[in-house]
């Protein structure tokens, strides 16, 4: 397997692997890595879809990436995804894949044509003092001492991140500042996460810097990403034959591990209650996804709050034991040991009638009812105890919601401090008790918030102990690599997955670990496209360092005299047109 880019390798259509007839493939989960790396596996490895069977403990596929309507309880979303032009495995993927909606189209087509036609960005992204402009003006606010931190982690080698937390790295200016406000609450990221993966944001995003204040750099699906995205790819890989079998916990795996070569021998599941299973042999190729972020997700409902689930979590369990077997096969509890670190919480709260869009829209400064987009992205309460944020996407935001409904989407990182209205922690709060501490903020009085916390809207919370256990800090070994060295039939894939191209809870890792794992495993002889790389752009980088600094220009030390003259040597240079495009130099 090898990295690429540019249309050469981007159009071209590998040749059938040898021996690929001969292969079988076995899945374990059915979130988003799996369903990608068994599309590329039947697209780009040529392996027949009837060989491919792929294990889910769960009724359903598409593991985080969810959206359902549940009996008596409402529209459900733990969750959303944030997506960008540059999600080049993603893209790869959904080219691929056809749209349930226009006919002759591609998911990606759809996709792109709905952004083209009604382009993403915020007009408020933080609000105080019950929904009043917080005016942050798009500005990050960054000290010289801040941005000099910025700098040092940027310039840092992964090895000097190892095991560190982003408190360790970025002192208090930056943790007082917008940049830190826009980027914790949009990525989850909180003081005591890796400063490693904050490195690695930094360059996977270098490019979107200038697009954080407002969520210009983002883009979104139609409908929430179970609809929009899984059950296309759920639809198109039964159309080629591949199994999916629900309800089956897989349990354990065994390995042959002579030396330097690794063998998966059998894969161990329960399914009704019945232990079962299955041999390998070489020719059977396992693809396991490892961890998992919604693991032991619970619900609540209006009247009942979301519980805390420390019990047995299978996938976090699976990889212990998995992990026992070798030293290359990672250390799950790195990540999946530390709930109070990981853990909060989100809520869908889906408005009944017209009282409460009327806030929406003064904040969001758009119908929310249009059609189009709404919040533009996640609007953070600046100033709210739970440090909440939420969201309103375009609507309707499910095929089954009703014209006169609009789902909201609710969460918070704090969720062990008391509300600024509800004298609750967030954990424990009822669907209504959250929706009125939503409403609380969103600005609506104070006498009317009960009854339309009780009567215009309901509102189903979700409790995730794990949703940022990639998160933690960590170094290099915690995380398998895909291919493991030696491995001859097997590969980890999924968010606790390793490899170093890219940053973790993005739609696009879960598709990258799936594709190099089918491309390893299969020796498929085209490239997986490489992570883009702006990080490496001068241009990009200028832009990024001058939005960094709200555009003030660079001062340079010693008298006018000889800045002038530098500016003079360096004007009609190359040098000069890119530092005057950046900003960083203003006009003489």
């Amino acid at each position: 397997m090898y990295y690429s880019s540019g249309n050469y390798e981007a159009f071209a259509r590998p040749r059938k692997p040898e021996g690929v007839d001969d292969k079988s493939a076995w899945f374990v989960g059915a979130g988003l890595a799996s369903m990608s790396g068994a599309a590329f596996l039947i697209r780009d490895g040529q392996l027949s879809g009837d060989r491919i069977t792929i294990l889910e403990r769960l009724p359903l596929p598409g593991g985080a990436l969810d959206g359902i309507k549940k009996p008596k309880k409402g529209f459900v979303i733990r969750g959303g995804r944030e997506m960008e032009n540059h999600f080049e495995c993603l893209w790869d993927l959904f080219r691929t894949v056809p749209s349930l909606e226009i006919e002759d189209a591609s998911v990606l087509d759809e996709f792109y044509w709905l952004n083209k036609d009604d382009p993403n960005f915020s007009l408020q992204r933080a609000t105080v003092k019950r929904g009043q402009d917080a005016h942050t003006n798009g500005l990050f606010a960054l000290t010289d001492r801040a941005q000099k931190d910025i700098v040092k982690v940027f310039l840092a080698t992964r090895e000097e991140m190892e095991n560190k937390r982003i408190d360790e790295v970025f002192g208090k200016d930056f943790l007082a500042s917008n940049f830190w406000l826009y980027w914790r609450t949009m990525f989850a990221f909180e003081e005591w996460h890796s400063a490693l993966e904050m490195k690695l944001y930094l360059h996977r995003f270098i490019h979107h810097i200038g697009g954080l204040p407002d969520f210009s750099a983002l883009k979104f699906t139609k409908y929430n990403q179970y609809e929009s995205l899984v059950l296309p790819l759920y639809r198109w890989l039964l159309d080629q034959g591949v199994t999916f079998r629900f309800d089956t916990e897989v349990t354990d795996i065994d390995f042959d591990i002579s030396g330097a070569r690794k063998q998966a021998t059998r894969i161990h599941w329960v399914a009704e209650d019945e232990p079962g299973g299955v041999d390998l042999t070489a020719n059977d190729l396992v693809f396991a996804t490892i961890g998992s972020l919604t693991e032991n997700s619970d619900e609540g409902d209006q009247h009942t709050p979301a519980k805390l689930d420390e019990g047995p979590a299978p996938a976090w369990d699976l990889w212990r034991r998995i992990a026992r077997k070798d030293p290359s096969f990672g250390h799950p509890d790195v990540f999946g040991g530390h709930i109070p670190e990981t853990k909060w919480e989100s809520a869908t709260v889906t408005t009944l009638d017209k009282r409460i869009p009327r806030y929406i829209e003064a904040i969001a400064k758009r119908d929310p009812f249009s059609g189009k987009v709404v919040t533009g992205g996640i609007v953070t309460v600046k100033d709210s105890a739970w440090l909440m944020s939420w969201t309103v996407n375009r609507q309707p935001h499910f095929k089954q919601q009703p014209p006169d409904q609009i789902v909201v989407w609710v969460y918070a990182l704090f969720v062990d401090r008391l509300g600024d209205f509800v004298n609750k922690t967030m954990q424990d709060c009822t669907g209504e008790e959250i929706t009125q501490e939503w409403l609380y903020h969103l600005g609506v009085p104070e006498s009317e918030i009960p009854a339309l916390a009780a009567d215009a809207a309901t509102c189903v919370p979700v409790m995730m102990p794990y949703v940022t256990a990639f998160f933690m800090p960590r170094a290099a070994g915690d995380r398998p690599d895909v291919v493991p060295e030696g491995a001859v039939n097997f590969a980890f894939i999924g968010q606790f997955a390793e490899t170093s191209r890219d940053c973790i809870f993005t739609t696009e890792y879960s598709v990258r670990t799936g594709m190099e794992a089918a491309y390893r495993l299969l020796d498929i002889e085209r490239g997986v496209p490489e992570v883009f790389d702006s990080t490496y752009d001068i241009r990009s980088l200028l832009a990024a360092t001058s939005r960094l600094r709200d555009g003030a220009e660079v001062s340079l030390p010693g008298p006018d005299f000889v800045r002038n003259r530098l500016i003079k040597k360096l004007e009609d240079t190359e040098i000069g047109v890119l530092l005057r495009e950046s900003g960083l130099l203003g006009e003489d």
